[in-house]
Parts: structure tokens; C-alpha cells; sequence
């Protein structure tokens, strides 16, 4: 553990008197500053982190008022406390002294035990403020990266773990910051895929000047630091030196001890499904820094049950588009795994085209409602074997209108509606239900439309055998009467020419059972 002795800075152009404060203060356990002139001073604060200024005030360069007044106009050193120490007795300059700030003002000739107990009060009054301080600092920065993660936040794309590390980084202290942040975290995470513990160690690596954040992944076997004898609260507890002899405490620190050697102090949360241990501040912790802990527990758990609500009402919406599609196969050809294969092949389609995430993930479940509308055609027509009259036709057709309507114009659809509307509409003008041409038909449509002819082809029905896949390749490709290659959008057919070894695995693996 490094050097924590408080640093007492001694100002006087008398080396009498700052031998004699050394005297007395040093073996108090404080780490002595001296300093001959106020100018001298206040370089001295300026370089290092100083506890407490003794300030004498006759010195000729500059007087211990204007000394004084310096370290309180600085927002950096304003909370350093000042005890002003001069010979004279006039209350004016006792005015003065307050005037500039000082915390106290104490006569010449030293009542050492009067100096020692003003020291002793001041700097626990600063340790005091520097907490709260440290705190007030840190909810902000966790506050500020919250509002940020929420104008980002995808709920559907969550994941906890990358979050977790965000933070942990943030909050860790480096090289560039003081002591106010813990120098190690240790996190243990269920998996919620097998239900088993992740356990992650964050540091600064000062031996690597290109990343200054050491992750690494710690072996299992962490899970006794789930049984660490709680100081706090039932979740958040905070150990100090004073707790580290406690023979509770043995096996907590043999446990952490297998990757951190020195332990000095611990803030940590532990819970059933999330464990993390704030390691190494600079500092004796208290409630505060619990309090910060809970506050970044409680923002992570809040977004990661979020995430999971908006995923179980994915995981209901996908079901209802599943169901839905379903029930409109029930009166129809024996077609098996149809929809869930044209979703999977217009997926292929639109990530070859460069389409984003989101419209891959949309195109797949929703091309599944394509034939939705078949739901209002009479069984009779749908299971005929034989060719249909021009009537019958005619009712067939109407299926894309059924299917948009039946969907409606919810925007969570508006692409299943597009898909039923406009999946047998041909790039040269020739389909069904408006005739669209070209880009007139949106490219979900000019998507499905291949995608469910492929199917068709190489699926067998009640009025057709199936064919096989260079039969079908062809057919999409060159031509056969019926099915040209000029009905499809230019782009989607080279697509599905450099795709279609994945369509035929697709169709292997979801093939009629």
C-alpha cells in the first residue's frame, strides 16, 4: 500500500518555527512540507496534493493574507483548509485573516496541543468534503453517461456484459486521475444463456502506453465471494483496513488474493445474479462510495431489465406473426416450412444488397406473412390439383389485397402489409394486384417476389412435382414461359445469383419433414 500519510504544509520565513512544527507534527504520523516564503508556497500546492496549509503571516515577498487568498480564489485548492499562525493580536488582522478565507487563526507562541487538535479537525472535515466531493463527481459522470447511453439505447440490442465494461472503464482511475476512483474492479455476471458465473477483471495496465484499460477474463471458482460478510447495507458494503484482520474476512481476501495481491480497501454489490468489487481507493471508503455503486447497480439492472421486457414483447410480437402465418396455411397446399423459408431467403437477399441490420431482421419475420390473405380463398381453390378456372383465378389473385388488409396499417406491419400487397407485382409491369412497374414496387416486394417463386419451384405441390435446384436456377434465371427473368428487379436476380448455394442449403435444412 502506498504512502497515505496526510501532507502538512508548513509556510514561515522563520526556519525556527518550521523546525519546531516538525518536530511536534511528524511524529503525529503527518508528512511535513516546508516552505520559507509564500511564493515558495504556493508552487509547492500548485506540484503536489497537499492536506492542510500552516501559514505564517509577516513574510516579506509575500504575506500569508495574500497566500491565503490565492489558495481560496483557486477552484482546485479552494478546499485545501488554511489555519493562518502569526504573533499578532489585533482583532483586525484576525478579521483579515478571515476575510481571506482561513479555516482557523491561531497565536504565535505554538499551544502544540491546541495546533494538533485544529489539524486533526480540519482534515477530517476535508476528508469529510472530499467524499462527498468524490461522490457528487462520480453520480454526475454516471448520470451524464446514462443520459448519453439512453439517446443511444437499443433495447433489442442490449448486452449487459459491453455495457458493464463502458462504465467499469469510465469509473476506473488511471495515470490522468487522482485517487479518488478504485484502481481495480472485479465482476461476476450470470450467463443467462447456461446460468453460469462470468467473472471479468478491469485495471490500468501501466506497463502498456497504448491501452491504458487491462480486461481480462478471470477463470471460475469466484463464486465464494458471494458469501463476503456484508459492512452496509444487505447488497452494497464497505470494508477499510480495520475490517481486513476480521477471520471472516480470510476467505474473501484468499479469494481475491489469487489475481490481487494487496488489498487495501472494498466497495462492493453483491446479488444473486451480479457481483462487483471496487477495489484500491485512494482513500478510507464510506457510505458515499456505496452510494455510488448502487447508483451505477441500479442504472445497469435497470437497462438490462428494460432490455429483457422489450425482448419478451419481441419474443410475443415474432409469436403472433408466426401464428398468423400459420393460420393462413391451414386451407392451403401442403406447404410445410414455406414462409419460414421465403423469410430466410429474403434475409439472404437483402444483407447480399448491403441493407441494414434492421431491415434484414424485419424482412425475414415479416416476408413470412406474404400469404397471410389466402386466409379468405375457399379451401377448393387452394387444394385443387388441377388448373383453375378464370374465375377461380380471379378470387386467387385477390389474396394480396386480403393479406394487406387483414394486416392493417400498424407501423410494427407496415412492411408485412407492403409484402402481402405487392409480392406478385413483376418488374416489367405484368403482375397482379396494380400493375406496378420497376421501382414503383418496393423493394421488400421485388424481394419476396423471387424468394417465394424459388420456393415454389423447388418445393413440391399438389399441382406440380418439385424441381430440382439447377432446374429452378435456370428457370429464375433464363426463363421458361411462365417465369422470366425480366419480372424481377435486375439487382434482386444477380443477388440470387451469387446466393443461390445459400438458398439451397436453406431449403435442405427447413425442407418438408
Amino acid at each position: 500500500m502506498k504512502d497515505k500519510r496526510k501532507k502538512v504544509l508548513c509556510v514561515d520565513d522563520e526556519p525556527v518555527n518550521l523546525q519546531l512544527l516538525d518536530a511536534f507534527l511528524r511524529p503525529q504520523g503527518y508528512e511535513m512540507l516546508m516552505a520559507g516564503s509564500g511564493k515558495e508556497a504556493i508552487a509547492m500546492i500548485c506540484a503536489v496534493c497537499v492536506d492542510i496549509v500552516l501559514l505564517d503571516v509577516m513574510m516579506p515577498d509575500m504575506d500569508g493574507f495574500e497566500v491565503c487568498r490565492y489558495i481560496k480564489k483557486d477552484e482546485k485548492l479552494r478546499h485545501i483548509p488554511v489555519i493562518i499562525m502569526t504573533a499578532l493580536t489585533d482583532k483586525k488582522e484576525r478579521i483579515k485573516g478571515i476575510e481571506a478565507g482561513a479555516e482557523e487563526f491561531l497565536s504565535k507562541p505554538f499551544n502544540f496541543a491546541e495546533v494538533l487538535a485544529r489539524v486533526r479537525m480540519l482534515i477530517q472535515m476535508k476528508e469529510l468534503n472530499d467524499r462527498l466531493s468524490f461522490a457528487y463527481n462520480d453520480m454526475v459522470t454516471l448520470t451524464t453517461y446514462g443520459e448519453a447511453l439512453m439517446h443511444r439505447f437499443d433495447p433489442v440490442n442490449f448486452d449487459f456484459q459491453t455495457s458493464i465494461d463502458e462504465i467499469m472503464k469510465r469509473t476506473l482511475r488511471t495515470k490522468t486521475k487522482d485517487d479518488a476512483r478504485p484502481e481495480v474492479f472485479i465482476v461476476g455476471i450470470i450467463d443467462d444463456k447456461d446460468s453460469n458465473w462470468r467473472w471479468t477483471m478491469y485495471k490500468y495496465n501501466e506497463m502498456d502506453t497504448g491501452r491504458l484499460i487491462d480486461t481480462q477474463v478471470l477463470p471460475g471458482g469466484y463464486e465464494n465471494l458471494l458469501t463476503m460478510p456484508q459492512r452496509g447495507s444487505s447488497s452494497t458494503s464497505v470494508l477499510n483496513a480495520d475490517d481486513m484482520n476480521s477471520p471472516e474476512i480470510a476467505a474473501f481476501l484468499n479469494e481475491i488474493g489469487k489475481t490481487l495481491p494487496q488489498i487495501d480497501n472494498v466497495v462492493s454489490y453483491v446479488s444473486g445474479t451480479l457481483c462487483i468489487f471496487a477495489m484500491n481507493y485512494g482513500y478510507t471508503v464510506s457510505s458515499y462510495d456505496a452510494s455510488v455503486l448502487n447508483n451505477f447497480v441500479v442504472q445497469s439492472l435497470f437497462l438490462k431489465n428494460l432490455s429483457s421486457q422489450v425482448h419478451e414483447t419481441e419474443d410475443a410480437f415474432e409469436y403472433m406473426v408466426y401464428s398468423l402465418a400459420r393460420a393462413a396455411e391451414s386451407n392451403d397446399e401442403d406447404t410445410g416450412n414455406h414462409i419460414l423459408r421465403v423469410g430466410r431467403y429474403s434475409a439472404t437477399i437483402a444483407e447480399y444488397l448491403g441493407m441494414d441490420q434492421r431491415f434484414v431482421q424485419t424482412i425475414e419475420l415479416q416476408a413470412t406473412l406474404h400469404d397471410v390473405g389466402k386466409i379468405h380463398i375457399p379451401a377448393e381453390i387452394l387444394k385443387k390439383p388441377g388448373q383453375l378456372t378464370t374465375a377461380e383465378w380471379q378470387e386467387m389473385k385477390q389474396h394480396s389485397t386480403y393479406g394487406a388488409k387483414i394486416i392493417g396499417s400498424h407501423y410494427r406491419l407496415s412492411m408485412a402489409a407492403s409484402i402481402a400487397r405487392t409480392h406478385h407485382e413483376k418488374w416489367d409491369g405484368n403482375g397482379y394486384p396494380n400493375g406496378l412497374k420497376g421501382e414503383e414496387i418496393p423493394l421488400e416486394g421485388r424481394i419476396v417476389s423471387l424468394a417465394d417463386i424459388y420456393d415454389a419451384l423447388i418445393n413440391p405441390r399438389v399441382y406440380k412435382p418439385a424441381f430440382d435446384a439447377e432446374t429452378t436456377y435456370n428457370i429464375l434465371t433464363k426463363g421458361d414461359g411462365r417465369v422470366m427473368p425480366n419480372h424481377f428487379d435486375p439487382q434482386v436476380l444477380d443477388a440470387f445469383k451469387h446466393t443461390a448455394k445459400l438458398f439451397l442449403e436453406i431449403y435442405e435444412e427447413l425442407k418438408n419433414s
